[in-house]
């Protein structure tokens, strides 16, 4: 690949999570404080991305793939997205807000696909190539929440505004990108978009428990984007976005520790050893004080990257060697629509409900809400231990 190109590349990385990360972490403290919104407002609007998620792979595999060229697609839709934000950015009312970020997340949720799909159109070796690419989006994470506490607009709309501004120049920047024509059969059918002929894969009961698993893990997940924000702004936190960073920042050190951890420990260890980061993680979250005992709220934060890392991306290293050449495509779509589509929906919708049912008076009760998460990860992790065993473990 040319270096005009991988930087063509890291750039459209960039400005993708960076329109992704100036809002997404931010927006329950924004509703909360200055929309005045319910628990289960929050929660419906942070479920918005899941339904994106779930509908993105119909889009971009019966409409994108098949007649479009990736670029071109990913430039409408962001500007589509920034005018969206728009409206959005106007709007005072929670109930309608609901509405306007729905309409964002369906432009932004196909993102995810298309840069991949632009990225690796480019590669002679993707798996060389790309994590060097893809790490500038976590770099972009990382700058656009330490630009936002700095500037402690946590709570104010500029976090869509500045989503909005960056939406616009990656819509227009997107189609100056490398051409990625469209390559799909326009023969698939609706269930091999999602995955369907991966289902084969259930036959083996390890990789069912690690599928189930996946999407019980991703409620307490929704729990900690949904919350964690707020949570820690009440419990007198002080620079709360700037501060969350580092629980990116542990995601880059973590992912450069799997192969090391893979010769060491194994799939199923490393597995175990994320599911018990959560609960740990959940606990912090509970039983820390932004005043006297912020040092356990660290912790929570950069368990980060051992959570993440050591179960989803693990994870999807072993869904990608279970499955083998044939269905491994197949195999991460039907992982990724049921996780960040209906386990993160379900987490998403049950945050909000929670928080309302420990919220007196307009005071929530933290540690109440975060045993919840607690006790998921918990039981996914007892469900794991007893019902995971992979004979033969995949190495590194």
């Amino acid at each position: 690949m040319k270096n005009s190109t991988r930087i063509q590349l890291m750039v459209m990385m960039f400005l993708m999570f960076f329109s992704w990360g100036s809002w997404y972490g931010q927006m329950s403290k924004y509703l909360l404080t200055t929309l005045h919104a319910t628990g289960d407002q929050v929660g419906n609007a942070y479920t918005t991305f899941s339904i994106a998620c779930i509908a993105a792979p119909f889009f971009v595999g019966l409409i994108a793939d098949r007649f479009f060229s990736a670029q071109k697609v990913m430039g409408v839709l962001n500007i589509l997205g920034g005018i969206i934000l728009f409206f959005l950015s106007q709007n005072k009312d929670p109930e309608t807000f609901f509405w306007y970020i729905l309409a964002y997340t369906l432009c932004f949720a196909p993102n995810l696909a298309l840069s991949n799909s632009i990225a690796m159109n480019q590669m002679n070796n993707p798996e060389k190539e790309f994590p060097s690419i893809r790490v500038t989006g976590t770099v972009a994470w990382i700058v656009v929440t330490n630009i936002i506490g700095f500037l402690a607009l946590g709570d104010q709309v500029a976090i869509f505004q500045i989503s909005m501004v960056s939406s616009f120049i990656l819509g227009i920047y997107a189609f100056f990108l490398p051409d990625t024509p469209p390559k799909a059969d326009k023969d698939s059918s609706i269930g091999q978009i999602i995955g369907l002929d991966a289902l084969k894969l259930f036959k083996d009961r390890s990789f069912l428990i690690f599928f189930v698993s996946s999407i019980l893990i991703c409620i307490p997940l929704s729990f900690y984007y949904a919350m964690a924000n707020p949570s820690l702004t009440d419990s007198h936190m002080q620079n709360v976005e700037n501060k969350m960073s580092f629980g990116q920042a542990s995601e880059v050190i973590f992912m450069l520790l799997i192969p090391l951890a893979f010769t060491r420990l194994g799939v199923k260890k490393m597995l175990i050893v994320g599911l018990v980061a959560w609960v740990i993680r959940f606990l912090c979250f509970g039983y820390g004080d932004g005043i006297s005992t912020e040092w356990i709220l660290f912790i929570g934060i950069i368990l980060h990257g051992v959570c993440y890392d050591f179960f989803f991306v693990t994870g999807q290293i072993y869904t990608d060697q279970k499955a083998g050449e044939k269905v491994k495509n197949a195999a991460q779509g039907l992982i990724t629509l049921a996780t960040y589509g209906v386990g993160m929906g379900i987490g998403s919708k049950l945050s909000g409900i929670v928080l309302d049912q420990y919220t007196v008076n307009g005071i929530h009760d933290w540690q109440a809400v975060w045993m919840v998460p607690a006790a998921i990860a918990g039981l996914v992790l007892v469900l794991f231990i007893l019902f995971f065993s992979e004979k033969k473990e995949v190495a590194a």
